[in-house]
């Protein structure tokens, strides 16, 4: 298999270290697999979104040069290939339109419980969620960093959202239809994304694709143990010390390192090192790490 990885950040600010760990993690793992490495902007959430975000982003993964081997993706622009999933979907039925509100869903404990709705109703998009309908779909899932993973099995069995009552398009459908469009075949991340990993792998086989493998890198966390994240203001990353952030990054990620980032010449130096030495049994045990900067 050749091996496409990817990072897909969204503009609702700037990259932050727990990002950086995934840009970089998912970077190196590729380069350790003679694979390409691909940036994907996820800019599918108007509201959520920060104005110059994306620019910020791209100008942050230059300057630790960490750049796409082929084109950048914008979400934005395929909106009409998500409506083209969908419609397939719904004339196979496997959609139905969901009225439940948020009260009533935190009511059955924070999941969706099936409710009555038809498959083929898409009018009124602005007043229901598009749902797919999910059977026996299995908790467990072979993580490349983690080993055997046994996830939340009413999660996993729920029927997620693959269009927002709003009328945006949800996440969960974006993000497996682009990861088929660009070939996609290791996806490596943050942990806090682990918890959705049986579902996008349904959809993947739903949509008669084979899903990628997953690996899931050690999440950065604040002191007081909530995410390090744009929601939680977490520091934009400081451009003018590249060479210095990436030696962090490894150093959260338990890598082999020379006692100081000054044996590094350069930044080129250090992903030489870096790759060579990449391993990621050094992190097998590590869910979440408290953030060094």
């Amino acid at each position: 298999m050749n091996y496409i990885g990817r990072f897909a950040p969204s503009p609702s600010g700037p990259l932050h270290f727990g990002s950086l760990v995934a840009a970089f993690g998912s970077w190196l793992d590729a380069r350790a697999n003679n694979g390409q490495w691909l940036v994907r902007i996820e800019d599918l959430d108007p509201p959520r979104e920060v104005a110059g975000a994306t620019e910020q982003i791209l100008a942050s993964l230059q300057a630790h040069q960490l750049i796409s081997d082929d084109k950048i993706i914008y979400q934005s622009e395929r909106l009409t290939e998500y409506d083209r999933v969908l419609a397939k979907l719904t004339a196979d039925d496997h959609l139905y339109a969901c009225y439940c509100t948020r009260k009533q869903i935190r009511a059955q404990g924070g999941l969706h419980e099936r409710c009555s709705g038809s498959a083929n109703n898409t009018s009124a998009e602005n007043t229901h969620a598009v749902r797919i309908i999910v059977n026996d779909n299995s908790p467990a899932y072979e993580d490349l960093f983690q080993g055997s993973q046994i996830l939340n099995d009413q999660q996993a069995n729920e029927d997620f959202i693959l269009k927002r009552k709003d009328g945006l398009h949800a996440y969960m459908l974006a993000v497996v239809v682009d990861d088929i469009h660009q070939g996609v075949s290791h996806i490596i991340r943050g942990a806090d994304l682990a918890h959705s990993t049986c579902q996008q792998q349904y959809l993947f086989n739903m949509l008669g694709q084979p899903a990628p493998r997953f690996g899931h890198l050690p999440m950065a966390i604040h002191p007081d143990g909530s995410k390090l994240s744009k929601q939680t203001h977490a520091s934009a990353i400081n451009d003018t010390t590249p060479r210095e952030n990436l030696y962090q990054v490894l150093s959260f990620l338990n890598q082999p390192l020379p006692e100081s980032v000054s044996e590094f010449s350069s930044i080129n130096a250090l992903f030489d090192w870096a790759i060579k030495h990449w391993d990621p049994t050094q992190f097998h045990d590590i869910r979440e790490k408290l953030a060094t900067a």
